[in-house]
């Protein structure tokens, strides 16, 4: 039965029941557009952000992830799902937006970018790890070593602030960063080929680096001898340690500013890494329209999507551009900041034999 036909039996004077019959709308489904196979290469990667190989690798991993238990009228299937949030990380647009681009609803696409998301962080232990084996080690020591020849590094360390919204309520001003804008502040440890080895995104953006780093799992892992002799590289924003270099601040001699030269050399592969990440999405920059929880899964979603482009040489950004955040200021607020402490005497002496 028709609305027509409704008008046809109800009497005109009942104007509930003729507000009733107004109300009545057909079942209808919106176009939705092949992507995957109507674009080009170019096409597609400007629009995802990734290839179609690196598609294909991600979606058998995560598609049982996204199927209904039941099958369901007009099921959007997952390859759609997945693509449907890689526009939303490549735009960080309303869902409406995302939503009229593959042709669903916006509340449907909130579900699929939320189900999506949590699919992808449930990869995180596979593609975000610190090196395991002694081989592996070996081998990033190595990759860091080509770069600057500095010895026994296992990982460049920083942080970086991703925009969010004001979360509201009385907390909401922990979150505004010393830029003054909302933010979560983000931890990464990063290799030298810029895969995002460790990564944290709980703390706002008013927590300064150090702070986040005392608090972290890598510094327990680090100082229970997980990784041996090997040290991380920070920037002046970190306390000196045995296992964290970070750079003089008024480099004298010809060995100390070697020192500092290849510090700086060699720890710019994680501002590298930030680049190449934000810039593929670019959600990460224009600001995350979500909840914090969902943000913070978004962070991580998009570091797991970030090193598996990496393995497959989906190359987004050449290498030399990248993010300068300006990390290399001092921080006169960390008292080791001014001491040499002993692993750090002996790079500088380790450094003035190479001159």
């Amino acid at each position: 039965m028709d609305v027509q036909e409704l008008f046809e039996i109800f009497d005109d004077d009942d104007d509930m029941l003729r507000d009733l019959a107004n109300n009545i709308r057909g079942y209808s489904v919106k176009e939705r557009e092949d992507h995957f196979n109507n674009c080009n290469e170019t096409e597609f990667f400007n629009r995802f952000r990734l290839k179609k190989n690196t598609v294909l690798i991600i979606l058998p991993q995560i598609e049982h992830l996204l199927v209904h238990e039941t099958p369901r009228y007009h099921e959007i299937d997952p390859r759609t799902q997945l693509l449907l949030t890689l526009r939303f990380y490549a735009t960080g647009n309303f869902y409406i937006s995302v939503g009229d681009f593959i042709g669903v609803h916006k509340t449907t696409a909130g579900r699929i970018i939320k189900r999506v998301t949590e699919a992808l962080v449930s990869l995180c232990p596979e593609y975000i790890r610190m090196p395991q084996t002694e081989q592996e080690k070996r081998g990033i020591i190595m990759d860091f070593f080509s770069l600057a020849q500095f010895r026994g590094v296992c990982g460049a360390i920083d942080c970086t602030h991703i925009s969010i919204l004001s979360p509201g309520g009385e907390n909401a001003e922990f979150f505004r960063n010393r830029k003054g804008y909302f933010s979560l502040n983000v931890q990464v440890v990063s290799d030298a080929r810029n895969n995002i080895m460790d990564i944290v995104a709980r703390w706002p953006g008013s927590c300064h680096d150090s702070h986040i780093f005392s608090n972290s799992r890598i510094k327990a892992r680090i100082e229970g001898g997980e990784f041996g002799d090997a040290v991380l590289l920070g920037d002046s924003g970190y306390p000196l340690r045995n296992y964290l270099m970070t750079p003089l601040i008024n480099p004298i001699t010809r060995a100390e500013q070697m020192y500092n030269r290849c510090h700086i050399s060699t720890r710019s592969v994680v501002e590298r890494t930030f680049g190449i990440w934000k810039r593929r999405f670019p959600i990460l920059s224009l600001g995350i329209r979500a909840k914090i929880p969902l943000a913070q899964r978004i962070i991580i979603a998009t570091a797991v999507l970030q090193n598996i482009a990496v393995q497959q040489r989906d190359e987004y950004i050449p290498p030399d551009e990248y993010e300068d955040e300006g990390n290399f200021e001092i921080n006169e607020n960390i008292d080791q900041l001014q001491n040499i402490n002993v692993v750090q005497q002996q790079y500088i002496h380790y450094f003035g034999t190479l001159l």
